[in-house]
């Protein structure tokens, strides 16, 4: 009882580390589990035992025989059909060619480069050699998106990054269940009849099991025949089903089965897919915190010992310094991309809980099995997932400033809400070459914002997506242009710090702008126009007009003049240098320079 709870209380509190310090949750869990595992018996503990031992010895463990191995079996399908939900056929015909050719030509280069290396490096088997390779194709936004989370770059920079480890991740798994699979019925003593065939039963029972369970739920979802309330927990059990069930058909086709079923479902016409979506990321966490302490754990002082010589060092250097970037430049051939940003994509490649979990999956499984060079698996996976998350989470920043791609200042501007007026404004700001972004919770208003040719995101600002996005990274600015007081209110205290280093503005409320005696929480967009105000404007007269001033004399008089007319709003003030500023956020002491241009909303009337 006390090694479960403990397992449960150390997974959340790595997890909360790993949030606090903006680091992988993978490190720290995995160096928890090796304290608590082979260096306690090493070197804390009296007896020489694990202070956690997952598999029972006779005196301590927490599971019996082989019950670790089922419970890892099904946590991995469980975090397998998650990367299937997660893939989908229109994201990898919009993210470009950069990333088609990444997790393609890429993952086809990772893995015959790692394939051929590790063989040679550390005289594997040729099977060993690309399960090996295959393991370690994947990325994930697990890892990547704490890395990137505070090192302002170019959106398409953190762009290529987040869509290379969310759509490689289900990739790489099912690339490395197939080479697996391939061994595990034969592959591994020589090409024969008989292990073809197997091979065959695995790829029909696990890709039918999933597709046709895939839209079975879809089909039950949509019709409403699982109450909302049972939705998620029925998935759940589902997805455990297709696993079991596909296992007793062909042996080891139940991983395949659960990529290829959240791939269907991921891709299907269902209106609860972010239901689900929220709930994974829940059980997700419990169940990575639970396992990962688990695996680590379970590694002996033996197998880490099998590491301990220059081949490692070689290895690892040849899949950070040569396999990475060769895949990256010959992917990025003939591309917008600059150099100095293909190197930086090169530099951030770190390795993540898929490839770990999945290595020591398949590691003790081969082992048991007898195969040779089994035991080498699940050691250099976990060494190369352990060097890569170490190398970028501590190196990322400021090898981004040494090749360039470090963003000195984030001129971006983030809109909240994405209303007529705050379309209005958001195409002055683009015209202007500012990179601009609305988010809404209106759909409709998100689809006039695509119409117009302007970056939108349908979203609710109350959760927590927001702060994950990190192609966001360049966004400086924060504008809450909604018509909700409290909403505005509250984007400015909780994004301030994010997105608002170079100021963070709100409408005025309704209360405020009628009672002057009460003091406004934060910057105002404009003292004079809240949204009411600020519709109707727009509404009738749709406009943006600009006037050159040349003095602070022109610009009081043209202010005083504006102010004094109903339908006509000063917004922006923009100088010489094309610096736009916001009119409010202007200090008293500001100089107006010649050739300064002034510009309002609503009628012309200058």
């Amino acid at each position: 009882m006390l090694e479960l709870a403990g397992i449960i209380i150390l997974g959340i509190l790595a997890q909360w580390v790993a949030w606090r310090f903006k680091i992988p949750a993978i490190l720290p869990l995995i160096l928890i589990g090796l304290l608590v595992g082979p260096i306690a018996a090493e070197f804390l503990s009296e007896d020489g035992t694990k202070w956690i031992e997952p598999i029972w010895n006779g005196k301590k463990g927490l599971f019996p025989g082989e019950g670790l191995y089922y419970f890892v079996s099904l946590a991995i399908s469980i975090i397998l059909f998650e990367g299937g939900l997660t893939l989908k056929r229109n994201e990898i015909k919009s993210v470009g060619p950069v990333i088609t050719k990444l997790i393609t030509l890429g993952s086809a280069i990772t893995f015959f480069g790692a394939g051929l290396a590790s063989h040679y490096v550390f005289d594997l088997s040729w099977e060993m050699s690309f399960l090996f390779a295959a393991l370690i194709i994947v990325t994930g936004p697990t890892v990547i998106t704490p890395i990137l989370r505070n090192i302002p770059l170019k959106k398409d920079v953190s762009a290529v990054l987040k869509w290379e480890g969310i759509l490689i991740d289900p990739i790489g798994a099912l690339v490395a269940v197939l080479v697996f699979e391939f061994i595990s019925v034969g592959g591994g003593s020589g090409f024969t009849r008989t292990a073809l065939i197997e091979f065959g039963k695995i790829l029909l029972f696990g890709t039918t099991f999933g597709f046709t369970f895939a839209h079975a739920l879809a089909f039950a979802i949509n019709k409403n025949m699982i109450p909302h309330y049972l939705l998620n927990v029925v998935s759940l059990s589902t997805v455990l089903l297709v696993f079991v069930e596909s296992e007793v058909f062909a042996h080891e086709s139940g991983l395949l089965a659960v990529v290829v079923m959240g791939m269907v479902l991921g891709n299907n016409k269902l209106d609860n897919i972010k239901d689900l979506l929220y709930f994974k990321e829940s059980i997700s966490v419990l169940l990575i915190s639970i396992l990962f302490i688990l695996l680590a754990a379970n590694i002996n002082i033996e197998d880490m010992l099998l590491l301990y010589n220059w081949k490692t060092a070689i290895l690892f250097g040849i899949v950070i310094f040569v396999i990475r970037p060769l895949a990256v430049f010959l992917s990025t051939t003939g591309s917008k991309l600059k150099t100095n940003e293909k190197i930086f994509i090169s530099w951030v490649g770190p390795r993540g809980i898929v490839a770990a979990g999945i290595a020591s999956l398949f590691g003790s499984k081969l082992l048991k099995a007898g195969v040779e060079g089994a035991e080498y698996i699940t050691p250099l996976v976990f060494m190369i997932v352990l060097g890569t998350v170490l190398l970028n989470a501590t190196t990322a920043r400021l090898f981004a400033k040494l090749v360039g791609v470090f963003l000195k200042t984030s001129n971006g501007i983030l809109i909240i809400g994405a209303s007529d007026f705050a379309r209005l404004i958001a195409t002055y700001l683009k015209k202007n070459n500012r990179r601009v972004v609305l988010i809404d919770s209106n759909l409709d208003n998100i689809n006039k914002a695509k119409s117009l040719g302007l970056e939108a995101i349908e979203g609710n600002i109350y959760s927590e997506e927001l702060l994950e996005d990190v192609e966001l990274n360049d966004i400086g600015f924060l504008l809450a242009l909604t018509g909700g007081a409290a909403v505005n209110e509250y984007a400015l205290e909780k994004f301030t710090p994010i997105f608002g280093e170079n100021g963070a503005f709100r409408i005025i409320s309704t209360d405020e702008m009628q009672n002057r005696d009460l003091k406004p929480k934060g910057n105002l967009f404009t003292h004079n126009d809240d949204y009411l105000n600020l519709s109707e404007v727009v509404r009738d007269f749709p406009l943006v007009n600009e006037v050159l001033v040349n003095s602070n004399e022109d610009y009081k008089n043209l202010l005083k003049q504006l102010n004094d007319e109903e339908h006509a709003i000063p917004m922006f003030v923009k100088d010489n240098n094309d610096e736009i500023h916001i009119i409010s956020s202007l200090s008293k002491d500001y100089e107006i320079k010649k050739d300064t241009t002034l510009m309002y909303l609503g009628k012309t009337i200058i």
